[in-house]
This record gives structure tokens, C-alpha cells and sequence, in this order.
């Protein structure tokens, strides 16, 4: 049916229940499903061998320890048992709604790349999945919290295999871009669906503890700003709202989003490039022009002393 693939991290304190409930709620889609954990972190292979779950302890990593996306994906596509793969990040929670998307989509194209947005969600503890309702239960808490989140954030990618080849940059894992990145890939050279409508998918909020700097290390770190040249800059980067399609109660529809998102895309590459080609250097030009004026007045211009 589907291969899901991850990378987590090490599995103590509130990471720890998050993650094992992430897990837990995958291996409950199908009973065909195979899921793949990249990397030996603390708690990986303890954790793994009770839920019963492939473990791939070693994955490539860049010099600050970073798990690598190409690497992971690379091997994901080599290694999998289903021509469906999907790499979902270790804190989301999928329900029956992910598993008939998935179904849907697979079924009506050979190649596509599906997403979709994330619902932040206030989730502390081990949630009881012997209960009948456990879905239903985590589904409310989540359209409750009245959080979806936009365009930009994608926390799953499922994809037929050989949709991404080694062309596929060596992005740091939980960072900034390399999501989007993929997201542009599947514009250039494919088909890319949004499943926002069908897929309840629960991100369970954590902080950001564990990378050294916090929040702005994810954010604006030295990792964050190789992804985003890694990728090419911003022409290089999409979001959600470009996708072809959206899936919506079983059927596929043309996004006209996207057209308005691509119109949005070209008028601010327009004011930036006349904003430093055009405007800045007639500006610098007015004030050269004028600085005599200027000076006999005992006018300077802003920063000048």
C-alpha cells in the first residue's frame, strides 16, 4: 500500500511521547503499511522494535549532525516495498482521511506528489489508541485549536517512486526551503496535488529545544541559509497554493490559486528588480545631482552627517 519514511528526534521528554504517537497512529493505517525510521538517535531502536517498524540506523548527515533529505529519500526510493512512498515528519499524526487520499490519488495518477496543510494541535500525552474512537477523539482537538496552518509550512510529501531523483540537493533536514524546494521540483516536472481539503493532518506542538540556538537557529541558522542556496533562492521555492490540483470529497479539481499565486510571484520580482535597477540608482543619481543645493540649504540627506 505505502512506505512512510522519517528521521527523529532523540525519543525523551515531551519529543518522546509526540513522536511514539506519531508513529503508532501510521502503523495503524494499513496492515500492509512499511515505515521507515532514518537515524540512531537516543530511543530510536528501542522504539522501533516495540511498534514493530524498519530501522535504518545510518543516514548520511552534514557536518553538524544534520540528517540529510537527498540521502533519506535516495534510500527511502532504492529500499522501499511500495511504489507509494511517503516522508512524513516525526510529529504528525495520520488518520483514515491520509490513508484514502493516498488511495484516491494513486489510483487516478501513475506520477504525483501530494501534500498538504498541517493543523497545530496542544497534544502533551501518550494518547490511548486502544480506544475505538481515538481518531475522532485527536480529530476534534484539532478543528477545535482552529489552527491550519498556510501555504508554506508541508510536513508530508507522499510520491511515486522515482519522482525525486539525484538531482535532489543535499538539504538539512528541519530546516527552512528544502520543503518548498520540493514543492517547485514538482511543478517543473510533474504533478503536484493538495490534499488540505480531505487530510486532517495533526502536527503536535513542540518547542524548539533541540537545536542550539532555539527557534532562530531552525529558522535562521547557518543550516537554514545553505538550504536556501542549496535551492537556488526564492525562484526556486513554492508553496501548497501552487498545486495542479486539490483534492476535495474524492475529486480532483484545477487549482485556480495557483494563477493568482504565480501573478503575486512575477509582480514582486518586478518592484524588486525595478526597485534595484531602476529606482535606487536614480535615486543615488537625484542626490548627487542635488547635493550642492542641498548643502548651500543645510539639507542632508537621511544618513549623511
Amino acid at each position: 500500500m505505502l512506505t512512510i519514511f522519517t528521521t527523529a528526534k532523540p525519543f525523551n521528554g515531551h519529543n518522546g511521547i509526540i513522536q511514539r504517537n506519531a508513529l503508532k497512529s501510521w502503523t495503524l493505517l494499513d496492515k500492509d503499511i512499511e515505515i521507515i525510521v532514518f537515524g540512531d538517535d537516543e530511543g530510536s531502536a528501542e522504539i522501533c522494535a516495540e511498534l514493530r517498524v524498519r530501522h535504518e540506523p545510518f543516514v548520511e548527515r552534514n557536518q553538524f549532525g544534520t540528517v540529510l533529505v537527498n540521502g533519506m529519500f535516495a534510500r527511502a526510493q532504492a529500499t522501499a516495498c511500495h511504489d507509494v512512498l511517503c516522508y512524513v515528519n516525526c510529529d504528525i499524526i495520520l488518520m483514515a482521511d491520509f490513508r484514502r487520499a493516498i488511495s484516491q490519488t494513486r489510483a487516478r495518477y501513475p506520477q504525483f506528489l501530494m501534500v498538504g496543510r498541517r493543523w497545530d494541535t496542544d497534544i502533551t500525552e501518550p494518547i490511548d489508541f486502544s480506544s475505538e474512537s481515538w481518531e475522532e477523539q485527536v480529530r476534534q482537538r484539532a478543528l477545535a485549536a482552529r489552527r491550519q496552518r498556510d501555504r508554506w509550512w508541508i510536513d508530508y510529501f507522499a510520491f511515486s517512486r522515482g519522482f525525486f531523483g539525484p538531482e535532489m540537493p543535499a538539504f538539512a533536514i528541519g530546516r527552512t526551503s528544502w520543503d518548498n524546494w520540493l514543492a517547485w521540483k514538482s511543478c517543473e516536472s510533474g504533478l503536484l496535488v493538495d490534499a488540505s481539503p480531505s487530510v486532517i493532518a495533526v502536527h503536535q506542538n513542540h518547542n524548539y529545544g533541540h537545536h542550539p540556538q532555539g527557534e532562530r537557529g531552525v529558522w535562521k541558522g547557518e543550516e537554514a541559509r545553505g538550504n536556501f542556496e542549496l535551492a537556488g533562492g526564492g525562484g526556486h521555492l513554492r508553496t501548497i497554493a501552487d498545486a495542479t490540483l486539490v483534492l476535495r470529497n474524492g475529486r480532483f479539481k484545477d487549482n485556480p490559486v495557483r494563477h493568482w499565486v504565480a501573478l503575486e510571484r512575477r509582480v514582486w520580482e518586478l518592484e524588486r528588480v525595478l526597485t534595484y535597477s531602476v529606482w535606487l540608482p536614480f535615486w543615488h543619481s537625484l542626490l548627487g545631482v542635488t547635493r550642492p543645493v542641498r548643502h548651500a540649504l543645510g539639507l542632508r540627506s537621511k544618513g549623511t552627517h
